[in-house]
């Protein structure tokens, strides 16, 4: 059977493959401490999985509008509003079957052959693979730990190109979990607007931040820029809710136009009911939210002081999300080989920076129980000094 070109050019998962190979060496009895995937280990809050249930009840199980719910775009647009500052209305928003949908969906409308996207790396690994699928050209920025692994003003103005289409922001950022400054997001804005290309913010990770750290939405900047933003964000990462495949896209009427109109000969809508459990999510109490970020916030401290202990370690702390970006080049070992090695000695799931564009570091998720953090230290710290 020959296959599209297209499958050939781009690569799978390593996070989900990754966290495959270590659910299944639990299943056979093993004792793993995961730190692969990014997915919060609290339930979904009660509120939520009550109003989805209620929906079910009430019959809330047939085919809905492509663009979603109508009420849950109103709750988007007034969150987007009153917390982001982003002046949008619901026919500015699609709901979309989890955050990485609307990027996807995103691409496909925006993007075309000759058409080029800077993505800054460290990045998520689906963004240059997306960027392939919908024939546009991923165009790699590296970063270091030596700016926060964030992309300057000058770095951005320099990778642009007059076949340069959209710019992709992600703050707080998977993999590295850095925040970027008003200031830093102001200056990049002024770039964007100079050479009049567009901006997809990803902010699945908005709530997720810590010390003070405050998150600045680049459309909220002024008028020249929110004009040539787009925001994906979605509920998997705040609510804890990965397996509802909740998401959002918000931007301009023509652009959401467009995306709907491929959901609705793909996927058509979102899960109906699960739709009614995203609305109580945003007009409920955030006191889960809070307590989740609070949590994270602790073992995040654990672990960045354990990982900085162990010779030949190193990461920054980071500002948001829940990752530490670990450098292990004075180990002597790219990361593919560490992150294997380490899972078949030590039974500790870690994921290869390969993966986000630098082979020299590893992504730790904290998102998991003290106690897995506790002992994946104590084994990390055992391969390490076994060299």
């Amino acid at each position: 059977m020959k296959l599209a070109a297209r499958v050939g050019q781009v690569s799978p998962s390593l996070t989900l493959a990754i966290s495959a190979k270590a659910k299944a060496m639990k299943a056979e009895g093993l004792d793993v401490c995961s730190f692969s995937a990014g997915e919060p280990d609290f339930d979904t809050p009660a509120h939520i999985k009550t109003a989805a249930k209620k929906a079910l009840d009430e019959g809330k199980t047939k085919y809905g509008p492509a663009a979603g719910e109508p009420k849950l775009r109103e709750a988007i647009a007034r969150k987007l509003r009153e917390e982001n500052g982003l002046n949008y209305q619901a026919e500015n928003v699609i709901v979309t079957n989890g955050g990485k949908h609307s990027l996807f969906g995103l691409m496909l409308a925006l993007l075309e052959a000759g058409d080029e996207a800077i993505v800054p790396a460290p990045y998520w690994l689906s963004y240059p693979e997306m960027v392939k699928l919908a024939h546009g050209t991923p165009v790699i920025v590296p970063t270091d730990a030596s700016t926060g692994y964030k992309i300057t003003p000058d770095e951005l103005r320099a990778a642009i190109t007059p076949q340069t289409k959209l710019f992709v922001l992600n703050s707080p950022s998977n993999p590295t979990g850095m925040v970027y400054t008003p200031e830093e997001i102001k200056a990049l804005a002024a770039v964007i607007v100079e050479h009049d290309i567009l901006v997809v913010s990803d902010e699945i990770y908005e709530k997720i931040i810590y010390d003070g750290t405050t998150h600045l939405s680049i459309g909220a900047v002024g008028p020249k820029i929110f004009d040539r933003t787009i925001i994906s964000n979605g509920f998997a990462k705040a609510f804890s809710m990965t397996g509802w495949r909740l998401g959002y896209l918000a931007g301009p009427v023509e652009l959401i136009k467009a995306v709907t109109t491929i959901q609705s000969h793909s996927t058509s809508n979102v899960c109906t009911f699960a739709q009614y459990g995203a609305i109580a999510a945003l007009e409920g109490s955030q006191d889960c939210v809070e307590e989740m970020r609070q949590a994270f916030a602790l073992r995040r401290q654990v672990m960045f002081e354990r990982l900085n202990a162990i010779p030949g370690l190193s990461c920054p702390k980071p500002d948001g999300a829940f990752y530490l970006f670990v450098d292990i080049s004075k180990i002597g070992l790219k990361s593919l080989e560490f992150c294997n090695a380490l899972l078949e000695s030590q039974q500790v799931a870690t994921v290869p920076g390969i993966a986000f564009g630098d082979d020299n570091c590893i992504r730790l998720s904290y998102a998991t129980d003290m106690a897995s953090i506790e002992k994946g230290m104590d084994r990390l710290e055992q391969f390490t000094l076994k060299g």
